[in-house]
């Protein structure tokens, strides 16, 4: 909301007067309070910067990670292990060992901008690298693309050509997601 006039209008003041020191002085002042009147509005922005990258390293962790242990673990050998021919098989394994290199590379560009991002969510200066955070974004854009267009309807039919199969993936997604209560000795 820039209220403040420009100061280019110094009246009849001749140059190097006292009074002109005076001017130069209000249009300094007034050039450091046009910038002043910027900072609502960086603020915001700031803040919300600080908010993605809390949201990204507490999500990264718990989601991401957790998602790519699940596939390894559980999807990945369950289509494997149900594939029907020869070829199937060699299909779907060379499709889960794409999906795991993919895995682990995603994880290493996550792992070169986890620290910047923490110093963004304490709002303290951050060496963030741009360029790898967009590329992570491409990365793995590119991940889930291929692997909802490829790897995903493969699994589906062949899972679903036995019910057991399918019925079994889900049961161990869902004990392994089910909060185990305390041990008693």
């Amino acid at each position: 909301m820039n209220t403040f006039p420009l100061a280019a209008n110094a009246g009849p003041a001749s140059a190097n007067t006292p009074i002109t020191n005076f001017t130069d002085c209000h249009a300094g002042i007034l050039r450091q309070l046009r910038s002043l009147d910027e900072l609502p509005s960086l603020l915001s922005a700031a803040q919300r910067a600080r908010q993605i990258a809390t949201e990204a390293l507490g999500f990264f962790r718990e989601a991401v990670f957790e998602h790519h242990v699940d596939e390894e673990r559980e999807l990945f050998p369950a289509v494997l292990a149900s594939a029907g021919t020869e070829a199937e098989r060699n299909r779907v394994k060379a499709m889960t060992e794409r999906l795991t290199l993919e895995h682990r590379a995603i994880e290493k560009q996550w792992k070169s901008l986890e620290k910047p991002l923490k110093y963004v969510a304490k709002g303290q200066d951050a060496d963030l690298d741009v360029q790898d955070l967009y590329r992570l974004v491409e990365t793995y854009a590119a991940h889930a693309g291929y692997e909802e267009a490829e790897f995903l309807p493969l699994a589906q039919e062949i899972l679903s050509r036995n019910s057991n199969h399918m019925a079994a993936l889900g049961l161990s997604l869902h004990m392994k997601h089910v909060p185990q209560p305390p041990a008693y000795i």
